[in-house]
């Protein structure tokens, strides 16, 4: 299922505003950071195992392995309960909510709602997510959500961007 929507993230700390590009195996964030209004983009390759984060305004992106990345998205150590509520209507597309919590291997503990499509697109979430006794409240909402083929290009680091190195990080010896 390919799509593409606005996105809000907000936590106590910040609020973010975007875009978010999604296939299967890619995914696009737009984000404008901050009060100063930096763009941000990362480009997420499972299929090439690799991670860009693009600096438009330096025409500059950074490459991460994705395995390098991966393990803080892996939710496979964790208990998952999910609990239906019901249907619900969000900013005009149909979801169903439901209650969720997740307990994982050290005890870290999340719980909250979650609005998704019967496609399985999590439309919205609200959640608090516990960790050595600090609590965290964190909710993410897709608007004006397009079903449907994305193109190719937005997946690609654009024609022009150098790479940055980072001198002395992969120095053997150092």
């Amino acid at each position: 299922m390919e799509y593409s929507a606005d996105a809000v993230i907000e936590t106590a700390e910040v609020s973010m505003k975007g875009r978010v590009h999604y296939t299967p195996t890619r995914e696009r964030r737009e984000m404008v950071m901050g009060a100063g209004g930096e763009k941000m983009q990362i480009i997420t390759r499972q299929d090439k195992k690799v991670a860009w984060t693009l600096m438009p305004s330096e025409k500059m992106y950074m490459e991460t392995s994705i395995s390098q990345t991966k393990a803080k998205d892996d939710l496979s150590s964790y208990k998952i309960e999910q609990t239906v509520i019901g249907p619900e209507t969000v900013n005009g597309v149909s979801t169903t909510k439901s209650k969720i919590i997740m307990t994982g291997p050290k005890g870290e503990k999340m719980g909250g709602f979650m609005w998704t499509t019967k496609e399985n697109i999590t439309v919205k979430m609200d959640a608090i997510a516990v960790d050595k006794k600090e609590k965290h409240r964190f909710k993410t909402e897709l608007t004006n959500l397009k079903v449907g083929k994305q193109d190719p290009k937005l997946f690609e680091v654009p024609p022009g961007y150098q790479k940055m190195s980072i001198p002395g990080m992969f120095m053997p010896g150092r």
